[in-house]
């Protein structure tokens, strides 16, 4: 008999190539086809394989469950593109780390991203751009990782860094900037500073974030949110407006006007940084587990 399904807050999907390093495996598959693939891990299954970009960040998030009731739960679940049998090979690592991953799906080689909105996910993380993409059209926070440094930070909080338009907030902003120039958009957000702006495809996870922190007094918080845009005063007001609308809090806004990111999210420590940007995340990827988020103006079909 299957087991009673744990009340979930907040359920993120991920796939195995984020969570663990398969660069060695995804080497022999595009060197030696399928069936050498599937020999070596299969060769390989009882050695562990060693953490991926993301596997930091998961290990933080599932640790939050120590500190919460069973009817507010954070859940992780694998979405695999291996079968099951060359699968077991990253089942075998997620039990030598001792996480607490169960649910996982195994598409042998098919997509797996039709699998999030069954399992109700709020958030899904992956080394495949196009999956990403299909995650983000279902409406569904989601980030390619971008292969670089993972996170490191033995801070036992769980710091994530969002930018604003076309993440935390919809790109109709962006589109002004895009066309018109910074001038234009300048004017534009002071003459709209009262008007929120529409929600990104980040605003909803923000939101589950910001309930499973107020299930903890304020100074003992284990997650930490930040806002890194490239926004500068006078076009601080409408975002400021805009959270104040959803009646969502977050903890550091910093607005740069402009200046590189990268060592304001690395005095930040953040663990994980979310920009719809790539330029903003080849330039964090070095120092920070960070998300390429697909959507908007600044990235065409």
């Amino acid at each position: 008999m299957a087991s009673p399904a744990v009340p979930a807050n907040l359920v993120i999907a991920i796939s195995s190539r984020a969570l663990f390093d398969l660069d060695t495996a995804h080497q022999v598959f595009e060197e030696r086809g399928l069936a050498a693939y599937s020999q070596y891990q299969i060769d390989n299954e009882q050695v562990p394989l060693n953490p991926g970009t993301a596997f930091g960040v998961v290990r933080k998030l599932l640790a939050l469950n120590d500190n919460l009731s069973d009817a507010m739960r954070v859940e992780v679940v694998l979405l695999s593109r291996n079968s099951a049998d060359t699968g077991l090979r990253v089942f075998n690592s997620i039990e030598h780390y001792q996480l607490p991953i169960t649910r996982a799906v195994f598409s042998g080689g098919e997509a797996p991203w039709r699998y999030i909105v069954p399992f109700g996910c709020q958030l899904f993380l992956s080394a495949e751009p196009d999956d990403v993409r299909k995650a983000l059209e279902n409406q569904v926070a989601a980030a390619t990782l971008i292969s670089g440094q993972a996170s490191d930070n033995e801070n036992r909080q769980l710091r994530f860094a969002f930018d604003g338009d076309a993440v935390l907030f919809s790109d109709e902003a962006e589109q002004v900037y895009k066309r018109d120039g910074l001038e234009a958009f300048t004017a534009s957000e002071r003459a709209a500073r009262h008007e929120p702006l529409q929600g990104g495809p980040f605003k909803q996870f923000l939101a589950a974030l910001q309930q499973l922190q107020q299930a903890f007094p304020v100074d003992e918080a284990p997650i930490r949110t930040a806002l890194v845009t490239a926004r500068s005063a006078p076009a601080h007001e409408r975002v400021i407006r805009t959270l104040r609308a959803w009646d969502i809090r977050i903890d550091e806004s910093i607005f740069l006007g402009g200046l590189d990111k990268t060592e304001f999210l690395k005095a930040y420590q953040a663990d994980v940084f979310f920009d719809d940007q790539q330029t903003h995340c080849d330039r964090a990827a070095g120092h920070i587990t960070t998300g390429h988020v697909p959507h908007g103006v600044a990235n065409p079909r």
